[in-house]
């Protein structure tokens, strides 16, 4: 059994809708003595954070995950959940008298989105540790504490698991010369092109020279598919056709599923890029991050469907 260590945050996101434009409620000569308030008739909490986001998918695809993530003393229902999908969570910590990292969205009609978030205890991440897990075979550092993600790095590098450097919203915690540190440390770096467009600003390298360190850098570009630069070759992985664009909310944690399961099981690179070009696509034809569901058969099917090839 090859199991995947997921270090990264787990949240809950409560989304609530305003039924009209916030343009029309804040006046633009009064920003600097704000004080709205908007009725949200729709509201919905949803399950979510880059460990508990990865961990959900990467068991849809058959897989062995073991979230590692800080919690508060507000994570019943979240851990009812995961217990209902057999998810272990012997490695999630409450953490006493603080509250799960959480995320409070508003939305208007046109879209735009006022959001407050609340790390809570999700800035205790480096309680856990890498070491205290064994029979891993594979890691990932995603979103999380800054001094966990810090941490996390160098002990998997200290103990030869392979990993993935995942930077996503963590982006603003850290310079250069650390950067420079986890791309050294990991084996594979996963990252959007607006992401990956900061980290050459940030290390002052090119996307060639930080893929040459690396076994693996791979580059999302949303509906346009992605990037995989690997081994010296450029892999162009095609988009899945979604049956619906709904809310793109997870689809990077599900995409980096699916890079978990392809490394897991051996597959190549073209086969990985699209499995996980596949978990993004249904994902966004749902609502919420945690809310999609398929077997392992009905993946298989549609895989085939989508690319015209076999999965094995």
């Amino acid at each position: 059994m090859s199991r995947a260590l997921i270090c990264g945050s787990m949240a809950y996101d409560t989304i609530m809708v305003f039924e009209d434009q916030f343009k029309n409620h804040i006046l633009p000569n009064k920003v600097h003595m704000l004080n709205v308030s908007f009725l949200v008739p729709q509201m919905r909490r949803e399950f979510g954070g880059c460990a508990g986001n990865i961990a959900y998918n990467l068991k849809l695809l058959g897989g062995h995950p073991i979230p590692m993530a800080t919690v508060g003393q507000d994570f019943a229902p979240y851990r009812e959940w995961f217990r209902s999908h057999a998810i272990t969570l012997d490695h999630v910590r409450e953490v006493p008298d603080t509250f799960t990292a959480q995320a409070f969205i508003t939305t208007d009609q046109d879209n735009n989105q006022i959001t407050a978030f609340h790390p809570g205890a999700m800035g205790c991440s480096q309680q856990n540790k890498v070491g205290d897990v064994s029979g891993v075979a594979l890691g990932i550092v995603a979103p999380d504490g800054r001094d966990g993600m810090l941490q996390h790095a160098r002990d998997f590098a200290a103990q030869g698991t392979p990993f993935i450097f995942d930077p996503g919203q963590a982006m603003p915690l850290f310079n250069g010369e650390e950067f420079r540190a986890f791309i050294e440390q990991a084996d594979y770096v996963a990252a959007n092109s607006y992401e990956a467009s900061l980290l050459t600003e940030r290390t002052g390298w090119s996307e060639i020279e930080i893929a040459a360190k690396v076994k693996a850098y791979i580059v999302t570009r949303g509906a346009d598919g992605s990037i995989i630069h690997a081994g010296g070759k450029v892999h162009v992985i095609p988009s899945a056709r979604p049956a619906a664009v709904v809310d793109p909310t997870g689809c990077g944690d599900a995409y980096r599923a699916g890079l978990l399961h392809g490394l897991l099981q051996g597959f190549d690179w073209p086969t990985t890029g699209r499995i996980a070009s596949l978990m993004g696509a249904l994902k966004i034809a749902r609502p919420g991050t945690q809310n999609h569901g398929f077997t392992t058969d009905e993946f298989a099917v549609e895989y085939r469907r989508q690319f015209d090839r076999t999965l094995d």
